[in-house]
């Protein structure tokens, strides 16, 4: 695990050096949007709404609707003025009883971690809170917001759960809450005696993620059949191997050519020489005359052919 927050939990003279991780993971399967014939990624560009321009990082900021149209902008020196917790600190406000928390209220659970020699309060701490059987009610600010949060023991550890605030938790409004419904005292015994018998203790290991494992096995089912599509993106240098094979094999041939050209002899026979004329002529359009055949005289003509053979294979 890596560690996304370091501080010290602070409460009363008591400073405790601490390292924050996620305590929770997704194991949702994630998919990407691609194009259907392909498979080519989907790509989306940050374009401006006025102007239809492509906007870069350093030219976005924070707005806020107002209403009618109207934003307002807000700067890097507007958040530096905030009231927001930097000392890297985990305050601890009062210790309650854990049954009096709304689990509601609950956000993301992390693990704690002491750093450096701060292993003794943190095991003072945790013993503290588990013989007092409460929990801590602590603020602290992780990216950019300050969180209202607790910590607990579980399994010998520190967990601190954010919250939300109070005012973030929505009110019920629901017609049937205004209507006078009443249960009988039969049907009511009767949902209790159902309840009974499938009361059980709480076992997480117990319950699983059918649909998620159903899609899996289509997932692997699909890469062992080998239904597997690869982009062009991802062979976009095969175009260039291939023309580099191409220049390299004409090359050969064309120095193959000029050595085997420079090789035959100056002067062929007097019988060649007669009938020289009469066999370029008619073997002109073929170019398969080996050029250990051909006339001393022509050697100039045959090594045009063979660099205009190269130009063309390349």
């Amino acid at each position: 695990m890596r560690a996304i927050w370091k501080g010290a939990v602070s409460f009363g003279l008591v400073s405790i050096a601490v390292k924050l991780y996620s305590a929770t993971e997704e194991k949702d399967i994630r998919f990407h949007q691609v194009h259907r014939t392909d498979g080519g990624r989907i790509k989306y560009q940050r374009t401006c709404a006025v102007d239809g321009e492509v906007v870069s990082y350093d030219d976005i900021a924070k707005g806020y609707d107002i209403g009618g149209g109207e934003m307002v902008i807000l700067t890097d020196e507007d958040f530096a003025e905030l009231p927001l917790s930097t000392s890297r600190a985990i305050d601890v406000l009062e210790f309650v009883p854990a049954d009096q928390i709304d689990p509601i209220l609950f956000a993301k659970a992390y693990y704690l971690e002491p750093e450096g020699q701060a292993a003794k309060p943190y095991i003072l701490l945790r013993d503290a809170l588990r013989d007092a059987d409460r929990v801590a009610v602590v603020k602290i600010a992780i990216r950019q917001r300050e969180q209202l949060a607790t910590l607990r023991v579980r399994d010998d550890v520190l967990v601190l759960n954010t919250m939300l605030w109070p005012d973030e938790v929505r009110t019920p409004e629901f017609g049937f809450l205004d209507d006078d419904i009443e249960t009988r005292p039969a049907e009511l015994a009767m949902a209790g005696s159902l309840i009974d018998s499938m009361a059980a203790d709480f076992r997480p290991a117990d319950f699983t993620d059918d649909y998620r494992a159903a899609l899996q096995e289509v997932i692997d089912a699909k890469v062992e059949g080998r239904e597997v599509v690869q982009p062009e993106e991802a062979e976009e240098a095969a175009p260039a191997a291939i023309d580099l094979m191409a220049a390299l094999k004409a090359s050969v041939e064309r120095a193959r050519s000029a050595r085997d050209s420079s090789s035959t002899p100056s002067e062929p026979p007097p019988a060649q020489k007669a009938a020289a004329p009469a066999k370029t002529a008619r073997a002109a359009p073929a170019t398969k005359t080996p050029a250990k055949k051909a006339p001393a005289k022509k050697a100039p003509a045959k090594k045009v052919t063979a660099a205009k053979a190269a130009k063309k294979s390349a």
